[in-house]
């Protein structure tokens, strides 16, 4: 069974910055896509920034696109996210996710998924 173990999160003043972790149990394969999803209290969650394993596509919310950078690191079987001017509205629990390879904004669409870690922007 694959497992996928996040870190990171805290708290952080807006404009400040953050590096998620994600680190899976097992292999990621080539056709693997792993991204982040992000939810909030009351809210579903949604999509944030993903990546193709084996070709390094990137995809991201355009709510974070000119601020976060997602990235991988095979030989640690791990994917990061590196989030950089923090807005409250980024807030959320972050929970990453491993999918067949096809690039969603659909969580539902996903097989694996971590616990998550929570992200809270305040002042």
């Amino acid at each position: 069974q694959v497992q996928l173990v996040e870190s990171g999160g805290g708290l952080v003043q807006p404009g400040g910055s953050l590096r998620l972790s994600c680190v899976a149990s097992g292999r990621i394969f080539s056709s693997t896509y792993m991204a982040w999803f992000r939810q909030d209290l009351g809210n579903e969650r949604e999509f944030v920034a993903g990546i193709r394993w084996g070709a390094g596509t990137t995809h991201y919310a355009d709510s974070v696109k000119d601020r976060f950078t997602i990235s991988k690191n095979g030989a640690a079987n791990a994917v990061y996210l590196q989030m950089t001017s923090l807005k409250p509205e980024d807030t959320a629990v972050y929970y990453c996710d491993q999918g067949r390879g096809g690039y969603s904004r659909m969580f539902s669409t996903y097989e694996y998924w971590g616990q998550g870690t929570q992200v809270t922007v305040s002042s």
